[in-house]
């Protein structure tokens, strides 16, 4: 199992970035797949995950509203659209694939991308 992430780089406070994992070894229509993100000398949080079983989308509180995740089902790829970045949106966000629970807990997930770098100036 393989992913890889893309899309991340540097963006002013109140910027958009588009992240996109691509995903091999398992289908992103039978697996649960979501994003998690971490700050250096932070644990690793969850951020949205999408569940196998129901396509259902779970958000963590703080990207309501500004993060939406999606999936591809024929490419095989998960998608993070953030809108209105804020600096602390600043971190090393990551793909990962497990099951996906409402808490978007990261302890449940099997496989990780190596992830990439969003930075938000502000």
């Amino acid at each position: 199992v393989q992913l890889v992430e893309s899309g991340g780089g540097v963006v002013r406070t109140g910027g958009s970035l588009r992240l996109t994992c691509a995903v091999s070894g398992v289908s992103v229509a039978h697996q649960g797949i979501g994003w998690f993100r971490q700050v250096l000398g932070k644990e690793r949080e969850g951020v949205s995950c999408i569940a196998a079983s129901t396509d259902k989308p779970y958000d963590k509180d703080f990207v309501k509203g500004r993060f939406t995740i999606s999936k591809d089902v024929a490419q095989n790829t998960l998608t993070l659209e953030m809108n209105d970045l804020q600096p602390e949106d600043t971190a090393v966000y990551y793909c990962a694939a497990g099951p996906c629970v409402p808490v978007v807990a990261t302890y449940f997930m099997d496989y990780w991308g190596k992830g990439i770098q969003v930075t938000v100036d502000s």
